[in-house]
């Protein structure tokens, strides 16, 4: 039995909800991964990202793209990652292929940013192709007898959907998104993001290596440094760590409560729920009114009741009948590789992370979803901010509070990637239970790389 942190538990928590969670929320599926450490060359060599590029990132599925960034047809999303470039596309018919951005021609690519097209000319030559991939047209088709129509179909990725996500993937045999994702789809199936669009969206360039900045994501105990005006509220060492298979793992991380490190009766209960709203913002927001703690109810059931009206009765839903815990927690699920949703009913964050274009930097995308009205179809998604080199988080002010947070973890990791260079033995160490997520994807990545 690994240890787990002293004080009141994530089962404790499940046990004092007003309404009865979900079966999968209360389950212990951690698993033991072992206790040894972590070579730093996985983040530093060139030689190793090299063989990401090569062996892993082909085989696995990519979230590229959201349903409501190409509502309709021609509707293209470029989608780049590990030096493959693509064209995400609306269909005619409502479905999305993917293809491979690059003129048959000489080579160039064909699209450098987002649009709406009724064809692909390339701007060399002019070579063109219709929006499902055919050839279209050739200038001095003459000179191309060699050139067949069948010969110069654009070449394409698998694609795959699911609740508002769009996947690729190079390699055409492997396993189904469902099955690759799994048990996203059965964890997620009453959460319905595909109700959602993407209402925030920004982006910046971190000096860090891909896996360096995601990892800094898969554990909540680093708040007690890194964050520490969340631990009134954020119960970061209470965090439960659940593996799924080689390509899933979350972190249930409890909400409005104490972290475990404030001693007990530090703060009453109100003053929980009036910290919280005023840390982050929400008692900035329009209509918000003074969350009220009755007697012999907890900060957190308080929240989830203002929740339940925040993101259901004023948009249309029936949340009566939702747990606590999905009402408030923050279920933070990573899929191998880069893909970070978090399920539940409020806050639904994705977190995205590229190479870029190398294993010294990445881009780091949040993405915050807003659930549209009952019976009504989701807004287009608004275009990616991305902020500039000597910009900071803070500096988005769609992220309000966030921004700061974000700049907390940021503040970190070029740092991290410099100390990895300069290590005397070359090792991580981790805990074994609250860093057990970053043991997973490094045992998942280890399958790939042989």
């Amino acid at each position: 039995m690994v240890a787990r942190c002293p004080g009141i538990s994530w089962d404790d928590l499940m046990a004092s909800d007003t309404r009865g969670a979900p079966e999968f929320l209360k389950r212990d599926d951690y698993v033991y991964l072992g206790s040894e450490p972590l070579d730093v060359e996985r983040y530093i060599s060139p030689d190793v990202f090299r063989a990401e590029c090569e062996k892993m990132w082909p085989q696995v599925w990519q979230f590229a793209a959201r349903e409501e960034e190409l509502p309709d047809p021609g509707d293209y999303v470029v989608y780049e990652n590990a030096g493959r470039s693509y064209l995400v596309t609306r269909q005619q018919d409502g479905g999305v292929r993917a293809f491979y951005n690059v003129c048959l021609h000489r080579g160039r690519k064909l699209r450098t940013e987002d649009g709406c097209a009724a064809d692909f000319k390339c701007p060399f030559h002019a070579f063109t192709w219709e929006i499902d991939g055919s050839l279209k047209d050739i200038p001095c088709r003459w000179d191309f007898p060699h050139l067949t129509d069948e010969k110069m179909q654009l070449p394409e990725a698998t694609v795959a959907r699911w609740q508002g996500f769009i996947f690729i993937r190079e390699a055409k045999e492997g396993p189904s998104i469902e099955e690759y994702l799994a048990p996203l789809p059965a964890h997620f199936k009453d959460w319905h993001l595909e109700q959602c669009w993407t209402s925030i969206w920004v982006a910046k360039v971190v000096d860090a290596n891909w896996k360096t900045t995601a990892e800094a994501f898969m554990e909540a105990w680093h708040t007690i440094e890194t964050h520490p005006q969340l631990m009134d509220y954020l119960g970061d060492a209470n965090t439960k760590y659940n593996i799924y298979g080689d390509n899933v793992n979350v972190a249930l991380t409890p909400y409005i409560t104490n972290s475990p490190h404030i001693p007990a009766g530090t703060l009453t209960e109100q003053q929980i729920a009036d910290i919280a709203a005023e840390r982050t913002g929400l008692d900035k927001m329009s209509g918000y009114e003074r969350v009220i703690v009755k007697p012999g109810q907890t900060a957190r059931q308080a929240m989830a009741e203002y929740n339940r009206q925040h993101y259901g009765t004023e948009l249309g839903y029936d949340l009566s009948g939702v747990s606590d815990t999905e009402m408030v927690d923050l279920f933070t699920y990573n899929v191998f590789p880069n893909f970070s949703p978090w399920g539940g009913r409020s806050l639904n964050i994705v977190y995205r992370w590229r190479p870029w274009p190398d294993h010294e930097r990445c881009l780091m995308e949040v993405r915050i979803l807003s659930r549209a009205p009952a019976g009504e179809k989701p807004a287009r998604a608004v275009p990616m901010h991305l902020l500039g080199e000597h910009e900071a988080w803070a500096d988005a002010p769609e992220l309000g509070r966030l921004g700061f947070i974000f700049d907390q973890d940021m503040f970190n990791l070029p740092f991290v990637q410099e100390g990895m260079k300069a290590s005397k033995n070359r090792k991580l160490e981790l805990g074994d239970y609250q860093e057990s997520r970053v043991r997973h994807f490094a045992r998942t990545l280890d399958k790939y790389l042989g």
